[in-house]
C-alpha cells in the first residue's frame, strides 16, 4: 500500500476525531515542556550552587600536610628494642608547610598537555586587630592574574578592583562577613598580627564574597608578595600548588600521579567535595523521573484516545481491510496518527519549553549572599531538547502501537456480520 494513501487515511481519522486528537497533542505538548522547562531549571540550579564552591576549588591541590613523627625517638635507641614502648608524645621539633622546589613543580605541571593553568598560594593564618579585640581569620596570598583566571576570583569581589591586589603595595581584599565585623570600608587600612608575631598594615581595597557564609567570615586575601613578607619569607616560599585542568574527571588519577613523583600530599576534587557531586547527581535524577513520568502519562492519554477511536472506527476498518487494506496498512494508520501527535506536540512543547526557560531566567533572583546572581538560573543545554524530543516519539509510538496492533487484528467479516 503507498504510504501517501496511509498519511491520508490517518489524517482523516484524526480529523474526525479533532477534539480528542487536540486533547491528546495538549497532553503531549504540556509534558515535553514541564520535561525541558524543569530539567533547564533544575541542572541550572545545579550549575549555580556547585559553582559556588567548585569554580574556586582547584582540580588538584598540593601542599604539605602536618604530621606526626610515625618513629618516636625511643624506637631508635638498641637499648630499647623488645620493650614496650609506653611514652609515644613525642612531637616533631619542625614540620615544613612550605613546598620545597615549587617553581620546578609547577614548570613541570604547567608542560602536561592535561593542565590547563597552575597557581601558587600561601595560606596564613593571622588575627586582625580590631581595638582591644582579635578577630581570627586566613589571608591567602595568590597570584593575583592566574588566580582570576583560573578560578574566576575577580567575578567574587563585588566592591573594588581585583586587581589593586598587584598593583597596590600592601593590599588586601577582606571577605565580606570579615569586613562588616571590623567595620572596614574600602580605603581603610587594617592592622594584622601572623602567627609569628609580626604586625603588619594592609590597606583595603575590595570585598570579596562566595556566598558562603563561614568562609565570608575569615577568608581575605592579598598578592603572594604582601604575604610572604608578612611572614618573612623569601619570594620562592609556597605552601599550595593550585591546577586547573582540561577534564576534571582525570583529577584523583593525576593527583595519585604526581603525589609519589613530587613526594607531597595531593587532594582531587573529586574527594574533597563528593558531597556537592552526589548532590548535583540526586537533584538531576529528580528532574528526569518527574520529566519522564509525565512523558508517560501523557502516552497513556494517547493510548486511551486511540483506543476509543478504534472502537469507534471499527466498521471504518472493517471497510478499509474489505476493500484491500492489509492488518500491516492499518497497523501503520493509527502509528502514524500516534507519531503525528507526538512530533506536533512535542515540536510545540520544545518551543514552550524554551520560552518558559527564557521567562524563568528574567525572574529576578537577588540575595545578599549571592551578590554576582541577578536572575534565576536556566541551562539551555540542547542535550535536554534532544531527550524530550526522542522520548515524545517513542512514547507516542507505544501509546500507538498496542492499539495498532489490536485494529490490524480485526476480521472485517464479523464486523460486517455485527452491523
Amino acid at each position: 500500500m503507498k504510504f501517501s494513501l496511509i498519511l491520508n487515511m490517518a489524517k482523516a481519522l484524526m480529523l474526525a476525531r479533532f477534539k480528542q486528537t487536540v486533547v491528546a497533542a495538549i497532553g503531549v505538548v504540556f509534558s515535553i515542556t514541564m520535561f525541558v522547562t524543569l530539567l533547564g531549571f533544575m541542572n541550572g540550579l545545579n550549575k549555580l550552587l556547585d559553582g559556588l564552591v567548585l569554580n574556586r576549588t582547584p582540580h588538584i591541590r598540593f601542599y604539605n600536610e602536618l604530621k606526626p613523627s610515625l618513629k618516636q625517638p625511643v624506637e631508635s635507641s638498641d637499648l630499647f628494642q623488645g620493650y614496650y614502648h609506653i611514652i609515644r608524645s613525642v612531637k616533631p621539633s619542625a614540620s615544613r608547610t612550605s613546598i620545597y622546589n615549587n617553581e620546578s613543580i609547577m614548570r613541570t605541571l604547567a608542560e602536561d598537555p592535561r593542565v590547563a593553568g597552575v597557581a601558587p598560594k600561601i595560606a596564613a593564618q593571622v588575627f586582625f586587630n580590631v581595638g582591644a579585640t582579635d578577630v581570627s581569620g586566613v589571608i591567602n596570598g595568590i597570584d593575583v592574574e592566574a588566580e582570576s583566571r583560573l578560578f574566576a576570583f575577580d567575578d567574587y569581589v563585588t566592591e573594588g578592583n581585583f586587581i589593586d591586589l598587584k598593583n597596590t603595595n600592601n593590599a588586601v581584599i577582606l571577605g565580606k562577613g570579615a569586613a562588616d565585623r571590623m567595620l572596614a570600608s574600602i580605603g581603610d587600612v587594617v592592622q594584622v598580627t601572623t602567627a609569628q608575631g609580626t604586625r603588619v598594615q594592609l590597606k583595603v581595597v575590595g570585598y570579596y564574597q562566595s556566598g558562603l557564609g563561614d568562609l565570608d567570615n575569615v577568608q581575605s586575601y592579598a598578592s603572594i608578595n604582601t604575604v610572604q613578607k608578612m611572614l618573612g619569607e623569601n619570594p620562592s616560599y609556597v605552601t599550595d600548588i593550585q591546577v586547573k585542568l582540561h577534564d576534571f574527571d582525570l583529577a584523583p588519577k593525576m593527583a595519585r600521579e604526581y603525589e609519589e613523583v613530587f613526594g607531597i600530599d595531593a587532594d582531587d576534587i573529586q574527594t574533597v567535595n563528593a558531597q556537592f557531586e552526589a548532590g548535583s547527581g540526586i537533584r538531576s535524577m529528580i528532574s528526569y523521573a518527574v520529566g519522564i513520568t509525565l512523558l508517560i502519562v501523557s502516552g497513556f492519554g494517547i493510548y486511551n484516545i486511540l483506543n476509543m477511536m478504534i472502537y469507534e472506527k471499527m466498521d471504518t476498518i472493517a471497510i478499509l481491510k474489505a476493500i484491500g487494506f492489509s492488518g500491516a496498512d492499518v497497523n501503520w494508520i493509527f502509528i502514524t496518527i500516534a507519531l503525528t501527535i507526538g512530533f506536533f506536540g512535542g515540536a510545540l512543547g520544545l518551543f514552550f519549553g524554551f520560552l518558559a526557560g527564557l521567562g524563568i531566567e528574567q525572574i529576578p533572583f537577588e540575595l545578599e549572599a549571592l551578590p554576582t546572581i541577578k536572575t534565576l538560573p536556566v541551562d539551555f543545554n540542547p542535550k535536554y531538547y534532544l531527550i524530550a524530543g526522542v522520548f515524545s516519539l517513542v512514547t507516542t509510538y507505544f501509546a500507538g502501537y498496542f492499539p495498532a496492533r489490536k485494529a490490524s487484528g480485526i476480521d472485517p467479516v464479523d464486523i460486517i456480520r455485527g452491523k
